[in-house]
């Protein structure tokens, strides 16, 4: 059998590892039943679903005739190594980290650079614009975390709240 889209190929591939890899680690908690659900329920149904879907994108890449085999192109390194700086960015920003001295900076300050570096991974970079995203998130961020839903974290550096 032949591969006839290299790119719904390995996506579905990756749908069904991430799939079988959510389910697997399901069974570590208590799954219940339908009338009474467990931690595990959703995980495992939702890595059940995810597994399906990515096994029918597979099966299409075998299947389904393109004109050039959807090749994969180059790696486009650039915006992947600032979308995950971004994100590791964020954790170390929100809660600290003790061990090399880095104190917890707060939620609002996390979402600032959060924005400002995954803007970095596009082709182009507009202040003005990202300044207003990063401000838009980080109010509705509050908003939800904090004021809806109570949650108990540092929103602002403890330099600023004393």
């Amino acid at each position: 059998m032949r591969i006839k889209s290299q790119k719904d190929f390995f996506a579905g591939l990756l749908y069904m590892l991430t799939g079988i890899a959510f389910a697997w680690g399901a069974t570590n908690y208590n799954i219940g039943d339908g009338a009474r659900m467990g931690p595990g329920y959703f995980p495992l149904l939702l890595g059940i679903v995810l597994a399906v879907i990515g096994g029918i994108v597979l099966f299409q890449s075998l299947v389904v005739e393109t004109p050039d085999g959807d090749k994969i192109g180059k790696w486009a390194w650039k915006p992947l190594l600032f979308i995950i700086a971004s994100n590791f960015l964020f954790g170390i920003l929100l809660g600290g980290w003790p061990a090399l001295g880095i104190p917890a900076m707060g939620l609002i300050i996390a979402i600032f650079v959060l924005t400002f570096v995954a803007a970095l991974a596009g082709t182009e970079f507009r202040f003005v614009e990202v300044l207003i995203l990063a401000i838009l998130l980080a109010a509705l961020s509050w908003f939800a975390f904090v004021w809806g839903l109570k949650l108990q974290f540092q929103v602002w550096p403890t330099f600023i709240t004393g």
